[in-house]
């Protein structure tokens, strides 16, 4: 298969409902979210960015910005909580109690694959 034949069958599967999708764009909860849903990934980004220049290209580990990128990615998951209408402590707390679910003593390999994903759930539902 050649790019061209890749892109042409890549653009088959797009959802071309682009009057449903602008319909969607204009909730303004789906617009906080995505803001929030961008800003996550970005910050996230620049974070691995960092380790990346440190580990492959040797460049020095620079704690204080790799902190920074942590506190601005904490700023956007407090906009995607604010959006959902939810308090980022209660998600902080409700995921420590999944965790604690999935894996009850310590992380094992066999509890990380072998998930209960109706008990997380409930937990996340609660």
């Amino acid at each position: 298969m050649n790019p061209s034949d890749h892109q042409k069958l890549a653009i088959a599967t797009e959802n071309k409902d682009y009057v449903n999708i602008a319909k969607r764009l204009q909730n303004i909860q789906v617009i906080r979210l995505l803001h929030a849903g961008i800003g996550l990934a970005t910050e996230a980004g620049e974070f691995l960015d960092m380790l990346k220049k440190h580990i492959f290209y040797g460049k020095d580990l620079d704690i204080v910005n790799l902190m920074e990128e942590i506190g601005d990615t904490e700023w956007y998951a407090g906009l995607g909580a604010e959006a959902c209408a939810a308090d980022l402590l209660e998600i902080m707390t409700t995921n420590i109690k999944k965790l604690r679910a999935r894996y009850p003593d310590k992380f094992t390999e066999i509890d990380a694959l072998q998930r209960n994903l109706e008990i997380e759930r409930k937990i996340l539902e609660d």
